[in-house]
């Protein structure tokens, strides 16, 4: 018997290579969400390299995922296997009705506002009144006033979680970081850049790179997706039939996904979570396509809460014959949905229509040349106020000896290189 490892994404291979346990991995290639693919122009295929001519789209299965924050150790060990380039950021939160850019964050850039409601939402964030509640909305409302909310906070978290914001406990605060200092200053004139990823880092030829030399370091078994894990007799059942025992599980799947596969119960509500339509998109470039990295999006008509722009972050992502030209972009468009509320191909097809008038209408692109939408079943996962499930998930599955690591598993937000220094650490308490 041994101990296996669930999910061959960032966590998971970390983990096989500090534990030399084996790692089964559902898909046919390494990285999972955190991954590159590469499409010609006018064709659909995926390919997990970039063909010899250079001419393709490079894309990410799960949009734009740079690398920000993480431990120095981890950022050399990265730097130590494939070569990466730095970036400082540029984002903007982009009124597309009014036309108007305001760099993130926008607590931070009042002055761009029009005077009146510069000087309504200062008084409001300096001056904060009392706010009942313990949702996401109501942290929203105290924290940046209802000027601002109405403004901007309540339409993009409305499309940012599907809704959920006024149910769900709020998180991440650093996203939307509030300092008095730095907002006064923002009212009157440019205020330095803040926030978790001012900086970050990209492997110069991919994240699919990072993800194969992780992989060729350790003992991954592809095309094995677990359907059934049995608790009592510590079997794992995968998809193409075969069952394999073992003494610990080392997981990285979602908490709620591994909670249903093993029939445990948790004796409280499961959390929601949200699912995220990434549609990536080559195109010849418009003339109004922005320099952004890219953009907090609230007021769209096909619905989606960001819009990316890969080839703003390296000429790269472009087909070799259009780097120097600049004619062409590659874009990633993000949609949240309530979990696993999957729509129809018909119905994906219809939204990504929408999604290519409405950039051809802001002049963002001209004809398209890639159209390649992915479903990211787990995206997002969310608390409720004073839920206790997620550390209850947690201990069930631990007294069960299946222990659950990084982004997914653990319930909470990370960034890739924390991801990998979860799977370091853990997968070094079981090195074999």
């Amino acid at each position: 018997m041994t101990t296996i490892i669930l999910g061959g994404g960032m966590t998971g291979l970390a983990a096989g290579i500090a534990s030399n346990c084996p790692v089964f991995e559902a898909a046919a290639t390494p990285g999972g969400i955190c991954s590159s693919y590469y499409v010609r122009p006018h064709t659909s295929e995926r390919l997990s390299q970039m063909p010899e001519d250079g001419e393709a789209y490079r894309f990410e299965i799960g949009g734009g995922h740079w690398i920000f924050g993480g431990d120095p150790t981890i950022l050399r060990y990265i730097k130590s296997l494939t070569p990466v380039k730095n970036y400082y950021r540029r984002s903007s939160v982009y009124f597309q009705e009014e036309d108007l850019y305001i760099p993130y964050p926008l607590q931070n850039n009042l002055h761009y506002l029009n005077p009146d409601i510069c000087l309504q939402a200062l008084q409001e964030i300096t001056q904060p009144q009392p706010v009942t509640g313990n949702t996401m909305k109501a942290w929203l409302t105290k924290n940046f006033g209802q000027t601002l909310c109405d403004r901007f906070f309540y339409a993009f978290h409305q499309l940012y979680t599907a809704g959920l914001y006024t149910k769900i406990a709020p998180q991440d605060a650093y996203k939307s970081p509030i300092n008095l200092s730095q907002v006064i200053t923002g009212a009157l004139s440019t205020a330095t850049a803040v926030g978790y990823n001012v900086t970050f880092i990209y492997p110069a030829s991919g994240l699919n790179t990072l993800a194969q030399k992780m992989a060729s370091q350790s003992d991954v078994k592809y095309n094995k997706k677990v359907v059934e894990i049995d608790v009592a007799q510590k079997k794992i059942t995968t998809a193409d039939g075969s069952c394999t025992v073992y003494e610990n599980l080392i997981t990285t799947l979602p908490l709620n996904k591994m909670i249903a596969m093993t029939g445990l119960s948790v004796e409280e509500e499961t959390p929601p979570y949200t699912s995220v339509l990434v549609l990536n998109i080559g195109a010849e470039k418009g003339d109004r396509t922005p320099d952004a990295h890219w953009l907090y999006n609230p007021d769209t008509q096909s619905g989606f809460h960001r819009v990316g722009f890969y080839s703003n972050v390296d000429p790269s992502f472009l087909p070799q014959s259009a780097r120097e030209k600049g004619d062409r972009v590659s874009i990633y468009v993000e949609k949240a949905y309530l979990g696993g509320v999957k729509p129809t191909t018909t119905e994906i097809h219809s939204y990504s229509q929408d999604v290519i008038t409405e950039l051809q209408r802001w002049n963002y692109i001209k004809q398209t040349e890639v159209v390649s939408p992915t479903w990211i079943d787990v995206a997002y996962t969310w608390t409720l106020p004073n839920s206790t499930w997620r550390e209850k998930a947690m201990k069930t599955l631990e007294e069960h000896d299946i222990y659950p690591i990084g982004r997914y598993a653990r319930w909470i937000f990370q960034g890739i290189a924390d991801s990998i220094k979860d799977g370091f650490f853990v997968g070094s308490s079981f090195k074999q």
